[in-house]
């Protein structure tokens, strides 16, 4: 499992940590060529289903390395007690 890192809203990289909105946490994963595009689809399949993950941004480097924004929405409990 990939550590959660606090990284700059990829629409706008000048912002400070964590973005615009501090509802969302980012995960950024790093894909080399080698992988297949199943692969990739297979594991922001399992991103999305078992982690509520939800796509942010695909960057496909010239190399054919892949970087991908994933970000989720931060759950905030107040306390009722």
């Amino acid at each position: 499992m990939v550590p959660v890192q606090r990284v700059p809203d990829p629409a706008n990289p000048g912002s400070p940590v964590p973005g615009p909105d501090p509802a969302f946490e980012y995960r950024v994963v790093t894909l080399g060529r080698e992988t297949s595009r199943s692969d990739v689809r297979r594991l922001l399949t399992e991103h999305a289903e078992y982690g509520r993950w939800e796509l942010a941004r695909v960057v496909l480097y010239q190399g054919g390395a892949r970087r991908v924004w994933l970000r989720r929405k931060i759950i905030r409990v107040a306390r009722t007690a």
